[in-house]
């Protein structure tokens, strides 16, 4: 749950109420009544209006910059490998970081005994 004051911006307009999307505001209340479909009132400084908001319309200006920072960092590391010829990289990031941490923990191919197989086929096939 956000905070009384912090600053918002304006994502989505759930409700077609007409929000200023992608602009800015700050959380003026908190609706904690169970019957309303709205959770905020937010303040729009830059058209001096209250608008009635949803949780999903609304997210903090620091989770934004930290999405775009991320966005241009990727971006950034996808040139250089392309640049560099560097397709290790590019597979890495394309692929996404957990990829490689999932192909160094496969299990060893270790020799299963006939009866052992079998068990593991009957067990798999009656799932």
């Amino acid at each position: 749950m956000l905070r009384l004051g912090q600053r918002v911006i304006i994502v989505a307009d759930t409700f077609e109420q007409n929000l200023p999307v992608s602009e800015y505001g700050y959380i003026m209340a908190i609706d904690r009544n169970a019957d309303n479909v709205f959770d905020y009132v937010v303040r729009v400084p830059k058209i001096n209006k209250h608008f009635f908001v949803t949780a999903a319309d609304i997210e903090l200006e620091e989770i934004l910059i930290q999405l775009e920072a991320d966005r241009l960092q990727r971006e950034s590391l996808i040139d250089f490998a392309l640049a560099t010829k560097n397709e290790e990289l590019f597979r890495r990031i394309m692929n996404g970081e957990d990829q490689q941490e999932a192909d160094t923990m496969k299990p060893s191919s270790e020799v299963q005994s006939q009866a052992d197989f079998i068990k593991q086929v009957n067990l798999k096939a009656w799932i």
